[in-house]
């Protein structure tokens, strides 16, 4: 979504609530210490307004606002992401740095097969900038939103609704992941404080890694995922 002064606005408070956020200690940062995932991170209230600055402007009309606003996450990219931790398979780290851990939220990995189930069913995600780093910036594959679905709606289909979150998807969710490599094209996309970057709750998105080598300062972005009904998911 295009520049707005309110958004702008929120993005600095937030911004500084950031920067006391991350002078605290360098508690929760992974990927040998170039990403802090920060979920929850930000105090904001339950309006969606933080340090008494609304969560405002043009995009709310083209979402659906849930009845209260969580928590937002706080993801600050450092320079040299993604290092690979001491636990990470080196498959794991592979994919993180040559397909930017291209994931649909809400498929939550568990065990040490990683095997995917909803358990977290967003609505959408929306993503504000808090400076103006074009270094790692996120990364989506437009239309895979649609192969995802599809992939989705044929693992649940004749399944209650009640039960999908204990129906295995890791299987269908990674050729459909596949397919999207293959057909979609990979688009990175970069924006500065006071726009909001909208994503469908089907689309596969990641993180490019740091390649501007030139550039100190992290990246940082707050992060909304309001949850809905399951069975407004698919």
């Amino acid at each position: 979504m295009p520049y707005s002064s309110r958004v702008a606005e929120w993005a600095a408070a937030a911004g500084n609530m950031a920067s006391d956020i991350l002078q605290s200690g360098t508690e929760g940062r992974r990927h040998g210490g170039t990403w802090f995932v920060g979920v929850d991170a930000l105090p904001n209230a339950t309006d969606g307004s933080i340090g008494g600055v609304p969560l405002d402007g043009a995009w709310r009309a083209v979402i659906e606002a849930p009845m209260y606003w969580h928590r937002a996450q706080l993801s600050v990219i450092f320079p040299g992401y993604p290092q690979q931790d001491v636990d990470e398979s080196s498959a794991a780290h592979r994919y993180r740095r040559d397909r930017d851990a291209a994931h649909v939220d809400g498929l939550v990995p568990k065990g040490a097969d990683k095997r995917r189930h909803l358990r977290e069913p967003h609505g959408f995600i929306a993503g504000f900038p808090l400076d103006d780093v074009a270094a790692s910036p996120l990364v989506v594959w437009p239309g895979s939103h649609h192969i995802m679905r599809a992939a989705f709606a044929d693992a649940f289909a004749g399944i209650p609704t009640k039960q999908w979150p204990t129906v295995d998807v890791t299987d269908a969710y990674r050729a459909a992941r596949s397919s999207v490599f293959e057909t979609c094209q990979r688009t990175p996309l970069r924006a500065a404080p006071g726009e909001v970057i909208l994503l469908h709750r089907h689309l596969l998105h990641g993180i490019a890694p740091w390649a501007h080598t030139q550039e100190t300062r992290p990246r940082r972005m707050a992060y909304f995922r309001p949850l809905v009904d399951l069975a407004d998911w698919l």
